[in-house]
Order: structure tokens, then sequence, then C-alpha cells
């Protein structure tokens, strides 16, 4: 199952060409991800995966240039894999057109690991996290890309 989010495009997300910044590409991809564990996450049990998660690498494929505009971009996040103590989301930041084809902007996937912040150490998935990851996952069909 995918989670979408529709993302609001912000003036101060633009480059001086007009079109959204490299570097705030990822900063969506974290309202993707909050949005779905913390907002609407299918069961409760996954909402310390919202927050109480650390980056171990993010790996972001530009498709075509946004440019700004007042209505919001379709983020569809998605897991691809779940491990013990880590898990790979994957998006693509997108506009569904009128003839239902889909314009991809964006194409990426974080692996994540739970994280204790108090002890500054990695964390195993608990059984609740992993009912709620298990939910959205969609096996990666290309070398772990989405």
């Amino acid at each position: 199952m995918r989670h979408v989010y529709d993302c609001p495009l912000r003036w101060a997300d633009m480059d001086s060409l007009g079109h959204v910044n490299n570097v705030t590409y990822v900063d969506y991809l974290q309202e993707a991800r909050v949005d779905m564990f913390a907002v609407h996450a299918p069961v409760s049990g996954g909402e310390e995966l919202a927050e109480g998660v650390v980056v171990v690498r993010h790996e972001v494929e530009f498709a075509a240039p946004l440019v700004f505009r007042f209505e919001p971009v379709r983020i569809e996040t998605w897991i691809t894999q779940v491990r013990g103590a880590s898990f790979t989301m994957a998006y693509e930041i997108l506009d569904v057109l009128p003839d239902g084809s889909r314009k991809v902007y964006v194409r990426a996937t974080s692996l994540l690991t739970p994280y204790v912040f108090s002890s500054e150490r990695p964390r195993r998935l608990r059984p609740e996290e992993r009912e709620v990851l298990e939910r959205f996952l969609e096996p990666a069909t290309t070398g772990g890309r989405a």
C-alpha cells in the first residue's frame, strides 16, 4: 500500500531559476515520512518511526524540474524492505495528469534505522513498528530501487 501526501510548494523552496532547489526535495521526503507514520498510520504503534529514526542513506534521482505553482505536488511513499534494525522507504514526487499518466519529478529511497537519541545508539524494530511497516511493503523490483 502506498501512502499519498500532498505537499505544498513554498516560494522559499525555489532557486533563482524558479525550480524547486535540489536540497529541498529531501525536506519534502521527510514531510511525507512524518505524515505517513504520525498523521495517517493505518494502525497505532509506528508513531516513533516519524521522529525516532535516523537516515543512514538517501538516494535521489532527479527526473524533471519542478517549478513553482500554487497546487501541491503529490508524494507517494512506501516500504521496500524491512530488516531487524532498519527499513528502506521509497518515494516518488509526481503529478497525476488529467489523462491518468504520471509526471515524475523525483524518485528516491532512504535507508532508515530506529534510534535511541538519549543513548545515541540504533535499536531493533519493535513488533508493532514492523506491523506498521509491513502494511506499506511493496518489495523493490529492480536492484533495490523503487
